[in-house]
């Protein structure tokens, strides 16, 4: 069984295609999107469309939350810088979009056969806003996974590809498909964007389990003039993103 794990897309519909056609030549046998799929990017509609047509379990992030209570945006942890970018995405969607987002899950368990599950969520299984890094301490993330157990726990979020393990579990993050973080981001209230997207694999096989990460490269030429042609509020500001990092 092979399970391809896409999170953070934020509304950039070319990086999604990207990792979709990649995935083709994966052999999945699914895909779950670990949620923040519309905000932020210029293409919010068109993002959305894209991952309802695939059919796939989606569970609910903080910009998804966001969109749909948009007076709770600070709570959810949408900065207030962004706020602007939340209200323009608010526009552009319509009201099968707003149903679209209420279908999603705030977790969701998948069999992976021989009784073990791969949880999936977006921060943590307790709070979409929870972060869990490479570098979170074991007594926070004790904190954050306390009282579930699963064989893999999958979650997005902090836009940062991560594989560690917890008290016998794999604490699995795919990165973003769609603004992927330059490493340190945790401080930085606005981090670079790198120019690739990430996704990531989990294949079980008889007994064992395996965790794949990719990363893709995309023209993003096209990603430019779509910011470019959009009423973005923050589009000055993400044409300056999707660069390689200086000394690169």
């Amino acid at each position: 069984m092979r399970i391809a794990l896409i999170s953070d897309i934020h509304g950039n519909n070319i990086a999604l295609g990207a990792v979709l056609a990649d995935i083709k030549t994966q052999h999945v046998d699914s895909l779950v999107c670990l949620g923040d799929i519309a905000t932020l990017g210029p293409q919010p509609a068109e993002t959305l469309e894209s991952i309802q047509k695939l059919g796939c379990p989606c569970i609910s992030g903080n910009h998804d939350l966001s969109l749909l209570e948009p007076g709770k945006a600070l709570e959810y942890k949408v900065a207030e810088h962004l706020r602007p970018a939340l209200d323009w995405c608010l526009a552009q969607l319509n009201a099968a979009h707003f149903d679209f987002l209420g279908s999603f899950q705030s977790t969701k368990k998948i069999n992976l056969g021989s009784g073990d599950e791969m949880l999936c969520y977006h921060g943590s299984p307790k709070s979409c806003i929870d972060n869990i890094y490479p570098e979170t301490p074991f007594e926070e993330i004790k904190g954050f996974l306390d009282g579930f157990q699963a064989r893999v726990m999958a979650g997005g979020h902090t836009h940062v590809q991560m594989l560690r393990q917890f008290e016998g579990m794999m604490v699995v993050n795919p990165g973003s498909v769609g603004s992927a973080f330059l490493v340190p981001p945790v401080s930085q209230i606005q981090p670079t964007l790198l120019p690739w997207a990430e996704y990531a694999i989990v294949d079980r096989h008889g007994k064992d389990i395996g965790v794949e990460f990719k990363r893709i490269y995309y023209d993003t030429k096209p990603l430019y003039e779509a910011l470019r042609s959009s009423g973005l509020p923050t589009r000055e500001w993400m044409l300056t993103q999707f660069k390689w990092p200086a000394g690169t």
